[in-house]
């Protein structure tokens, strides 16, 4: 079969393809990142692209516009490449990294306090889990001829080193020229064992003093996401921090999609081999950022959901997506980093967070690591919102969790121009109660591109609370607004006129699009009703409320309480800590106690399947409305409903 060059503009990229290949297939083979959220089934219709010179067969559906056709647009995953091409990716079509490493300012309430080294130390949860010992050894000769490393584990036994002493193989390889090149003056690297009772490994060994270079890396593996920091194992803090889009996203935008890939022939070893390189390009920029060697990282902890966990470490994950829904594991042993691919030395042990079940992974155990919340005395929710929306209730006597699929709305998957939090997407919203007429924040205050998760809530909840939008989510008709109207039998309002926009095209929200957000909200509240009610609790007795993950520091608090996506509660009482899972890796990093306590955590954390729990199909029912079918659980949000009518009628008979 004949091969056909394919350019991507703007990006200059060519690539030689074997002719007859999806023109998606060949973007990600050439490293160019198109969004595609339905994994190239066809439905999303995101993955537009514009066919500047050269043909295609197919990519012409419902999905484009006989105007768009006309442009040249056609759809990436179900075009097959027939001769040399020239392809446009459109600007909301890309894949934009640069605003996941902006800080982020929580909204309502204050960032959650994270323990430093000196707290750690304090309550006696510092343990370090890689310790530097410099030594000065006495030099061999005719009557002490004693092997090397009997040498090293007799020296540092003699000097107060309790635990039992193991050399590893690669410190033996390199010990005879280390130690004669230093004059016997050298450091070792302790690795400490989590349990008590166990060997210390002795990883490594360099000349000289390098007792204040000790470093880690903490990795959070998201579905969308993979963020690193890296740590000064001597002070406690961050050095440099990095986060990438994981690079699976090509190949599906959610967990079942790669699942699928995964199935196919090659679809597992792409799929492992893609994060790697995504870690990779992480620990490059993060060893860069604290202008420190390779060598000097001495341990490195990651956490993520089951399934991530499982391509990370190249395990097929095919029957965590069947019933009744089996990881391969949910404990994983200390892995040699270099055996799974990543960029360290030799000496480097790659530690993989735990996981509770299929859906309740790694990364959910870290945050509730991190946040403390194992040793909470108030009743705690815990909340990562996102496609795959993981809840936990508890505190240090007791934890039960669960997984809910609230589907991609939150990071603007099946929405018309939703769109991950990126250059250009709405953020914040607000109506003029008059006129009608929208305000919208962007990120990076760019000209309109599409709506991300937290401007979607605020957006619905504001339309909801102003009388634009039912309690069913439909628009009123009988306003008086150019920016309501009917496309296709279907309503939908104009955020941004064509001319003010990116794209090209007016940026609406449509019924559709706020039925798919409360389908969404709906999933995560009653996730946390049936819960609640599975050990016998309801939502007033939750005392404080922890958000995790980038989309919950941005989230308004009011219009997600609006919205009926958080219980009414005190916005005081609620505190959102970022990426948990990051967290968890970090303190992880930090001492021997908390991967000891993870251990114990596991095995209290009760896991329930909604899907087997009689009650969630009620709850869910319940709360496909706005807020909910039970307006009582919700009185703030009442009583100014009732003001703004009370007001209006006032009006209406002035």
């Amino acid at each position: 079969m004949s091969n056909c060059t394919v350019t991507f503009l703007p990006h200059q990229k060519k690539i030689s393809i074997p002719k007859g290949t999806p023109l998606i297939r060949a973007a990600m083979e050439a490293g160019v990142h198109i969004n595609a959220s339905c994994g190239g089934e066809g439905v999303c219709g995101k993955c537009r692209v514009i066919v500047e010179s050269g043909q295609v067969d197919g990519g012409i559906t419902e999905r484009l516009s006989q105007n768009d056709v006309d442009k040249g647009y056609r759809l990436a995953c179900q075009s097959r490449i027939t001769s040399d091409l020239k392809v446009r990716i459109p600007i909301e079509s890309e894949v934009d990294a640069s605003v996941l490493n902006r800080q982020s300012t929580p909204r309502k309430t204050a960032r959650i306090k994270e323990m430093n080294l000196e707290e750690l130390k304090d309550q006696g949860l510092f343990v370090p889990p890689v310790e530097k010992k410099y030594i000065e050894l006495p030099e061999p000769n005719a009557q002490d001829n004693l092997a090397d490393a009997s040498r090293l584990v007799n020296f540092l036994k003699m000097n107060h080193e309790e635990h039992r002493l193991v050399v590893e193989l690669p410190v033996i390889r390199k010990l005879p020229d280390v130690l004669r090149q230093a004059d016997f003056k050298v450091t070792a690297t302790l690795a400490r064992p989590v349990q008590p009772g166990r060997k210390t490994r002795i990883i490594n060994v360099q000349s000289g003093d390098t007792t204040d270079r000790n470093f880690a890396i903490a990795m959070d593996i998201g579905t969308t996401t993979i963020y690193g920091q890296l740590i000064d194992l001597i002070n406690g803090k961050v050095l440099a921090q990095f986060g990438d889009f994981n690079h699976q996203i090509s190949y599906g935008e959610d967990v079942i999609s790669r699942m699928v890939f995964a199935e196919k022939p090659g679809g597992l070893e792409k799929l492992h081999t893609v994060v790697i390189q995504t870690i990779n390009k992480i620990i490059k920029r993060l060893i860069k950022g604290a202008k420190i060697d390779a060598d000097e990282i001495n341990s490195i902890t990651l956490a993520g959901n089951s399934t991530m966990t499982q391509f990370f470490l190249k395990v097929n994950p095919r029957y965590i997506r069947r019933s009744p829904y089996v990881p391969a594991s949910t404990l994983y042993p200390p892995i040699k980093a270099v055996d799974l691919g990543l960029a360290l030395s030799d000496h480097v042990s790659a530690l993989v967070y735990p996981a509770i079940s299929s859906y309740v992974g790694g990364d959910i155990v870290a945050g509730v690591m991190g946040s403390g919340l194992y040793r909470a005395n108030r009743l705690t929710l815990f909340m990562d919102i996102g496609t795959n929306a993981e809840i936990v209730i508890g505190n240090k006597d007791w934890l039960a969790c669960a997984a809910c699929s609230a589907g991609p709305a939150f990071e603007g998957g099946g929405i018309q121009f939703g769109m991950r939090a990126t250059k250009g997407a709405i953020e914040d919203f607000s109506l003029d109660p008059t006129t009608m007429e929208p305000m919208n924040i962007t990120i990076g205050n760019a000209r309109v591109k599409g709506i991300c998760g937290s401007g979607l809530i605020t957006m619905v909840a504001t339309m909801f609370e102003m009388g634009i939008i039912d309690n069913l989510g439909k628009y009123n008709r009988d306003l008086d607004t150019l920016r309501i109207r009917s496309t296709e039998g279907i309503y939908e309002y104009v955020l941004a006129w064509a001319d003010e926009t990116q794209v090209g095209r007016d940026v609406v929200l449509t019924e559709v699009d706020i039925d798919n957000l409360i389908r969404a909200k709906g999933a995560m509240y009653s996730g946390c009703q049936t819960l609640l009610a599975e050990v016998g609790l309801s939502m007033q007795d939750i005392e404080h409320i922890i958000l995790a993950g980038g989309f919950g520091s941005y989230v308004d608090l009011a219009k997600a309480m609006a919205l009926g996506l958080l219980p009414e509660t005190d916005p005081d009482s609620v505190t959102f800590i970022g990426n948990g899972s990051l967290m968890g890796a970090k303190m992880s990093s930090l001492t021997n106690r908390i991967r000891r306590d993870v251990v114990e955590v596991t095995k209290r954390m009760t896991n329930f399947e909604l899907s087997e729990t009689a009650s969630y199909m009620d709850n869910y029912v319940a709360a496909l409305f706005l807020p909910h079918t039970d307006l009582d659980q919700f009185p703030k949000l009442k009583a100014r409903m009732d003001a703004r009518k009370t007001a209006a009628n006032k009006s209406s008979e002035n």
